[in-house]
């Protein structure tokens, strides 16, 4: 009786957000002056979120109140260039059952199973890709597997149950398998997802359904200049990508990108010219990765140099400031680590299923110990590997080296000896052995720049940040605090 009471009060509630959505939506669109509209909507919002603190309100309606904000004007430049159908469902899937009702079960779904319940879960429909770029981590898994359509909603109406209604698909190319994505988004339309890809199979009739939907985004893959983008991912890549963002803006639906940066490229991907051009075409936000050496087809003379990572940092730190008049908010993966509490993988706020249902940390560490068709989400979640990480992390108290992999290698070694994770490459199987010799020798070179790099700044404690109670009042130890793997196995009880 309990559950078909909360349903009602559900469904009203969504309801009466999706009245008021509609509402301002439609006076936002176009209206010159959005500051008290956005303070209308701050005074609406905050019922259906409960409390929060004083600080952090009066933080918010600074900003949304005041013209001038640039953040403010970017959010005004897209509601006015996104289809308003499109645009009130991502309220409805993103703000009202991700952030409102999501996050608070699965802030009760961590106490209550005392594990990692992750925002958002990343998923791969496919191995299979319609491309061949060099140095692809997906590549090592090979073309073969593939989640059914039952893996894919299993995966979503377990993880609803816990509290996640975000969830990413990935690949090889998700969009090989544009069908069953479109059914899943159909089925799910109290959750929102993102296809990351590389844009070859975006057209119109996509484009019509995406918009009928209101559900799904996607993250279109490029690397900079034509030659630097095709010289990775092949001759008319770069072609593809363009025509995909005249399409999506076209259309109105929101979009953003996936930008992997190596040594190559990273000069070009982080230039004013390329900032310019992407935010032309209508991306609005992006995602930047630091290239890994993950699998035997890596290339790790790809890694960027030591100067190089020290200099993005400042530089997307630059683009997200006043001094910058570029449309666009980059997100760097690997060196924004202050702002989420360092490494978010193992489920803390995310984590990756591959196309064979093997349930990987993370979508760069591909060693596992569960997989879809024998276990249910919390089964993985509460399993030797993602306890690990529950109990672990941070695993850097400098959340510039915040990898267990990449800036701590000696940590995903440990990791995987102690609970028995087993490699899930299909195509090229690989040691961590092997995999960490690849990042041993970047790692020492990074972490007295990252060091002097962090003490160096003035650092916020975040008020939240999803660690065990343990680590919570522990502020200043290291992840493990130099345990060696049996001490390891024998604190997790493994």
């Amino acid at each position: 009786m309990a559950g078909f009471m909360d349903s009602i009060s559900h469904n009203a509630q969504r309801q009466a957000f999706s009245l008021i959505a509609d509402r301002l939506l439609k006076s936002l669109h176009g209206a010159e002056d959005k500051a008290k509209i956005y303070e209308s909507i701050l005074d609406r919002a905050l019922p259906f979120y409960g409390k929060i603190a004083p600080e952090t309100e009066q933080a918010i309606r600074s900003a949304v109140t005041d013209p001038d904000n640039r953040w403010m004007k970017l959010i005004g430049r897209i509601l006015d260039e996104t289809d308003p159908s499109y645009a009130k469902k991502v309220l409805l899937t993103m703000g009202y059952e991700t952030f409102f009702c999501g996050t608070k079960t699965i802030r009760e779904s961590r106490k209550k199973y005392d594990c990692n319940i992750p925002w958002l879960i990343l998923f791969d429909p496919t191995g299979a890709c319609n491309m061949h770029c060099v140095g692809c981590w997906s590549g090592t898994y090979g073309h073969k597997a593939n989640l059914s359509f039952e893996d894919m909603d299993k995966i979503v109406t377990q993880g609803k149950a816990l509290g996640t209604h975000l969830y990413m698909m990935t690949g090889g190319e998700p969009l090989v398998r544009k069908a069953d994505i479109l059914k899943l988004c159909e089925k799910h339309s109290d959750c929102f997802f993102a296809a990351y890809t590389n844009s070859t199979l975006i057209d119109e009739e996509l484009c019509k359904k995406v918009l009928e939907l209101g559900n799904l985004t996607f993250m279109l893959s490029i690397e900079g200049t034509p030659e630097t983008n095709d010289a990775r991912r092949g001759d008319g890549h770069y072609a593809a990508v363009m025509k995909a963002m005249d399409l999506l803006h076209r259309y109105g639906i929101v979009f953003g990108t996936s930008i992997c940066y190596t040594r190559n490229n990273i000069e070009a991907v982080t230039s004013d010219e390329f900032l310019r051009l992407i935010s032309g075409k209508g991306a609005r936000f992006g995602f930047y990765f630091h290239y890994m050496p993950v699998g035997t087809n890596a290339v790790p003379e790809l890694m960027p140099t030591m100067e190089q990572r020290r200099a993005i940092i400042d530089r997307i730190r630059f683009v997200r400031s006043d001094a910058c008049d570029i449309e666009f908010f980059p997100m760097d993966f690997q060196n924004d680590g202050e702002y989420v509490g360092g490494c978010i993988a193992g489920g803390r706020n995310y984590f990756h299923i591959n196309s064979a249902g093997d349930a990987e940390p993370c979508v760069f560490i591909h060693f596992s110990d569960s997989n879809i068709h024998d276990k249910s989400i919390l089964e993985m979640l509460q399993s030797p590997l993602f306890k690990v990480y529950h109990e672990g992390q941070p695993f850097n108290r400098n959340h510039l080296r915040p990898c267990p992999m990449l800036e701590n290698p000696e940590l995903i070694r440990e990791i995987v000896h102690a609970t028995g994770a087993h490699q899930t490459n299909q195509e090229s199987p690989e040691s961590v052995e092997h995999l960490t010799d690849k990042c041993e020798a970047y790692a020492k070179a990074w972490a007295p720049i990252a060091d002097e790099i962090w003490a160096g700044e003035t650092h916020r404690q975040p008020s939240y940040e999803n660690y065990t109670e343990k680590k919570r009042k522990d502020r200043t130890s290291a992840a493990f605090d130099g345990m060696s793997v049996e001490e390891l196995r024998k604190s997790l009880h493994l």
